[in-house]
């Protein structure tokens, strides 16, 4: 089993940037492939983006990409966001999840993962 733990959220004004990192404790992050979504207020959890066990393959929604940047430090069993360009339709909760599975993958659909983290509240001012 993995503890997940978000960090970095916050207030920021539109154009500006947030780097989240999801810190990851309990069995090594690098045994899951990693995703992060978000849910805006009055809305459903939508995906943003994942990245494989390994770090090899990188999947982001259309809405974000260009714009998002994930990563993975495995031997800091940590995994990042960097957002630039950041919109008020971004504000949202981001949270955090790892995915179980022995496939080197990245997979959108939030029953995929198996463990999530808490949340961090993103805000982006008009």
């Amino acid at each position: 089993q993995v503890q997940l733990v978000e960090s970095g959220g916050g207030l920021v004004q539109a154009g500006g940037s947030l780097r989240l990192t999801c810190a990851a404790s309990g069995r090594t992050s690098s045994r899951y492939n990693m995703g992060w979504f978000r849910q805006p207020p009055g809305k459903e959890r939508e995906f943003v983006s994942a990245i494989s066990r390994s770090g090899g393959s990188t999947n982001y929604a259309e809405s974000v990409k260009g714009r998002f940047t994930i990563s993975r430090d495995n031997a800091k069993n940590t995994v990042t966001l960097q957002m630039n360009s950041l919109t008020p339709e971004d504000t949202a909760v981001y949270y955090c999840a790892a995915d179980a599975s022995s496939r080197d993958r990245t997979v959108r659909g939030h029953w995929n993962y198996n463990y999530w983290g808490q949340g961090t509240q993103v805000t982006v001012s008009s």
